[in-house]
């Protein structure tokens, strides 16, 4: 039996039936195999390329052998530049994807690299919005450098959100209405993760795009089980019956609907969901800008609501009213005030100035532009510390270790949401005692010392 491993992250990973409607591309893969072949998913959440390879690529490893395929399916999570301990830069990124293949190869494997899919996101035109960054972009060059077999399920999946479009696009994800399952009766909002039926689609043009692959074993496909599934309805918001009609009708319910987040006048990001809370008895709210409809949701038995657009939020100044419905009766509107970020600038650096000599404990600080929540400091393409914005649009921080002496690279990256800033170059000069100095070769004799133990020989203290 030839096996199909698949390593990546949570929207491969298996699920369990307490997860529904949580599902992963992966455990419906086997569902279109030729006999002879089973898959292997080895997918598990918020995995990295840099956290498979210490935690688990040793055990696959041992598994897979001649003939075996391994479904290498990251960059979805890689690319969370706010997130220290997640983040890959470039260079990382295709450093890992090498050694992977190089890996898998060496045991007579077949590697075959996967794009991240695409996340359920519409701009105003309907056009799918790329929110992998340059991920996907990077997998395509890890394959065309290292010879790999590619699977772009990044263009596969944006074309499907294409085919199904902004009102119905939603039905394949883990995204529901308050009252449409019982493991969410509040509703969930999840535009990144499938449910089983965009699950099992997904795998489906992941098998059609395996079976006219060069260079990978015939008959590991059976075309007879590739007949496309379901084309999901309408979603329910969108069926409302004339829903601008609402606003001109007598207001007859005692309260209207009030919003919790976000708040009057506070800055947000392009794909920022609305929450609140309804009276007792409204079934259903509407949303409004300017008089236009722009969508609906359920209202919760416990009375709360949440509701995010497929389409996101334009740049600039929004004021969204809502509504409550139960039959044939409307309540009055109450309205929210926010702004929209979709760019940020990149942050000001203060100190230290270009070129400018520091000691080896280096010190950051400088401003950023309204919006921004954190400012992120790397070095050759990697993360080494990220910054808090004050009130005042300040930041500063201190590295936690000493650096070498030498000429450093440094970059600065503003943050806010979801959208990150062009880097801000510094370079970096760092002052301080050369390794093969004698000052530090003199104590090779001795185990290190804290700086304040008494018979430790004085070196400088920064």
């Amino acid at each position: 039996m030839r096996k199909i491993c698949i390593i990546g992250n949570s929207v491969a990973a298996p699920r369990s039936e307490e997860e529904a409607p949580l599902a992963g591309w992966g455990q419906y893969l086997g569902e279109f195999l030729g006999e002879g072949y089973e898959v292997r998913n080895y997918a598990r959440d918020a995995m990295t390329l840099r956290g498979y390879f210490t935690e688990r690529l040793t055990a696959l490893l041992s598994l897979v052998g001649p003939g075996d395929l391994v479904l290498i399916a990251f960059g979805s999570v890689e690319q969370r530049i706010n997130q220290l301990n997640r983040h890959h830069g470039p260079r990382e990124y295709m450093e890992y994807m090498r050694l992977y293949v190089e890996a898998i190869r060496g045991e007579g494997a077949v590697p075959v690299l996967v794009t991240a899919t695409a996340r359920c996101a519409f701009d105003e035109a309907g056009n799918v919005v790329d929110t992998n960054d340059a991920y996907p972009e990077l997998t395509r060059k890890a394959a065309a450098e290292t010879g790999a077999v590619l699977v772009d399920m990044n263009a596969f999946t944006a074309n499907l959100l294409t085919q199904l479009g902004p009102r119905r696009a939603r039905r394949i994800f883990r995204w529901l209405d308050p009252g449409e399952h019982p493991n969410h009766p509040d509703g969930i909002i999840d535009s990144t993760h499938y449910n089983d039926m965009g699950a099992r689609e997904v795998a489906r043009r992941l098998a059609e795009c395996l079976a006219h692959t060069p260079g990978l074993p015939q008959g590991m496909i059976d075309p007879q089980r590739l007949e496309p599934g379901m084309v999901p309805p309408v979603l329910t918001e969108f069926t409302v019956n004339r829903p601008e009609l609402a606003l001109t009708i007598a207001p007859s319910l005692p309260a209207a609907p009030v919003f919790d987040s976000p708040a009057s006048g506070q800055i947000v990001g392009a794909s920022r969901k609305l929450t609140g809370k309804a009276p007792a008895g409204t079934g259903y709210v509407l949303f409004y800008e300017a008089g236009r409809y722009l969508g609906g949701t359920a209202v919760s038995a416990s009375g709360t609501w949440q509701w995010r657009r497929v389409v996101n939020w334009p740049a600039g100044p929004h004021t969204v009213e809502v509504l409550g419905v139960s039959g044939n009766e409307v309540s009055t509107t109450s309205a929210v005030d926010f702004e929209v970020l979709d760019r940020l600038d990149p942050p000001q650096v203060v100190e230290p100035r270009p070129d400018a000599w520091c000691g080896p404990r280096p010190r950051f600080s400088g401003t950023a532009s309204r919006g921004v929540h954190k400012v992120m400091v790397l070095e050759q393409g990697r993360l080494i510390a990220e910054a808090p914005v004050q009130e005042d649009g300040t930041w500063r921080v201190t590295h936690a270790h000493d650096w070498r002496p030498g000429t450093y690279a440094v970059e600065f990256v503003s943050v806010f949401s979801a959208i990150h800033s062009a880097p801000t170059p510094l370079t970096l000069r760092v002052h301080g005692i050369p390794e093969d100095s004698w000052l530090h070769s003199s104590l090779s004799s001795r185990e290190p010392c804290s700086g304040t133990c008494e018979h430790y020989p004085a070196m400088p203290v920064w």
